[in-house]
């Protein structure tokens, strides 16, 4: 996978030297290039944004910077034998990013991140690039950042973390929160590991039966007791149809019954009460 990335502060991005993705970079899995955007500019300030038209507090990126500083990293992938881009732009008006859109994004070849600062890109450079590769805006919470470099870093970790061979063990994402199957709707439950005593807290006896069905099932209860306490709205969404049997019999001990049409589960008012 190539990735460019199209920032005023590159040294932002100097995590992506470390860690899986600095491993993933170093077997070549991972081909990335950091471009200042500032090279695009030609005052002496090196200006990349101007007064919003229509008014306002703020100011807005300048198409001009952008258009050039885009133009010339496609033409670079290109030349480098790079093809399928898609430009992803870090905003909080973005559609969320999720997990199911982390693996999507996993099977693209080549991610072109626009991260802004100020209040945004005109919108100009997006419709643009529009008509050459698909664009994805995308939000990783209901919150706002001083930049989108932070958002370029999560959803680099979490589509690198993907890709066939940056993980050590070919598994270790299946059982992911979120994750595509069983776990689609659910969130991981506790782990444990070594020493099986710690300041007097053992861990479940379960864990040390050996019994992999057994274990299966604990920790899809568990996946289950920590969704319905911190992500309830998961729950609501699902299907019945998606719950086996057990699934059912521990939704009803937490409190959760099926809806009149049988298609979502919620808690009784009373049960929350």
């Amino acid at each position: 996978m190539r990735l460019d990335v199209v920032t005023i502060f590159p040294e932002y991005l100097e995590p992506l030297n470390v860690s899986l993705v600095g491993k993933a970079r170093a077997r070549g899995q991972l081909d990335v290039h950091v471009h200042d955007l500032r090279d695009w500019t030609y005052d002496r300030h090196n200006t990349v944004d101007d007064t919003p038209y229509g008014g306002g507090p703020g100011m807005v990126m300048k198409t001009e910077p952008w258009g050039e500083a885009l133009d010339e990293a496609l033409a670079d992938g290109y030349e480098s034998g790079a093809h399928g881009p898609v430009m992803v732009v870090p905003t909080p008006s973005g559609r969320p990013f999720t997990q199911e859109l982390a693996v999507e994004l996993s099977e693209r070849p080549w991610l072109i991140f626009t991260p802004a600062r100020y209040e945004g890109i005109d919108r100009r450079v997006m419709d643009e690039y529009a008509t050459r590769m698909p664009v994805y805006e995308v939000s990783i919470g209901d919150y706002v950042l001083a930049g989108g470099e932070a958002a370029v870093l999560v959803v680099t970790e979490a589509v690198a973390r993907l890709l066939p061979g940056v993980l050590g063990n070919a598994e270790s994402h299946r059982d992911d929160s979120f994750a595509p199957g069983e776990m689609e709707n659910l969130l991981e439950g506790p782990v444990y590991t070594k020493p099986p005593t710690w300041r007097g807290r053992g861990i479940p006896e379960v864990l040390l039966s050996g019994h992999h069905g057994k274990i299966a099932r604990w920790r899809r209860d568990e996946a289950f007791r920590r969704t319905a306490q911190n992500r309830p709205d998961l729950i609501e969404r699902c299907e019945a149809s998606a719950f086996d049997k057990k699934d059912r019999e521990l939704l009803s001990i937490l409190g959760w019954q099926p809806t009149a049409d049988g298609r979502f589960w919620r808690r009784p008012r009373a049960v929350e009460e």
